[in-house]
């Protein structure tokens, strides 16, 4: 899709338009010394990278205020997340030469959220109204990670690709999960998955 399409599906205004242009500019700067996104992404980076992360803000509820992307790498999606309106976003990264990266993305931006150096094992427990994450591992392996830093009534949100139903599947061997799948604007294959409730299998 080109640019002008993918402002109009998300539905952006101008000025957030320009934020998203400014950021995409930056990333293509970095792009060469970092690697911050896939090789084969670069020249469709408005429909696999911003596209594919804008949409995850119309499944953030209203009410929250908290939003903690984990292993966020270049950004992706929280600095997005954050252009488009969501309040309290927080990216978390742990290698220094991303983090220096999203410093400066949210300096010449001008981007309302907070950057975080951390593991995600070391982060408070039970403070997030939302957790997402987008390509960082497995659902089996992201539920145990995501699970501790929500809060009550906390939601995750996990962009995901065609494996979705294997992940699904076994993930199920371990947890019990109530959740919602929506089809993805960016990738005919993706899906966007929402889970509301999430408890270990205790059962022998």
């Amino acid at each position: 899709m080109t640019r002008e399409e993918v402002i109009r599906l998300l539905g952006v205004s101008r000025e957030t338009s320009g934020r998203l242009e400014a950021y995409v500019a930056l990333l293509e700067d970095w792009q060469p010394r970092l690697g911050l996104i896939g090789p084969g992404t670069v020249d469709d980076i408005w429909t696999t990278h911003i596209l594919d992360c804008g949409q995850i803000a119309r499944h953030v509820p209203r009410s929250c205020r908290r939003l903690l992307d984990l292993g966020t790498g270049a950004g992706l999606p929280g600095l997005v997340l954050a252009m488009m309106g969501v309040e309290g976003v927080a990216v978390v990264e742990s290698d220094e030469k991303k983090l220096a990266f999203l410093h400066a993305a949210a300096r010449s931006c001008d981007i309302p959220v907070t950057v975080i150096g951390a593991r995600i094992e070391d982060l408070p427990r039970g403070t997030a109204d939302v957790v997402t994450a987008r390509a960082l591992a497995p659902l089996e392996a992201l539920i145990p990670l995501a699970l501790p830093l929500l809060g009550e009534g906390g939601i995750a949100i996990f962009p995901k690709g065609g494996s979705l139903d294997m992940e699904l599947k076994t993930a199920a061997l371990r947890w019990h999960m109530w959740f919602m799948r929506h089809a993805s604007l960016s990738d005919n294959r993706g899906s966007i998955l929402v889970l509301d409730r999430v408890f270990a299998d205790t059962r022998p």
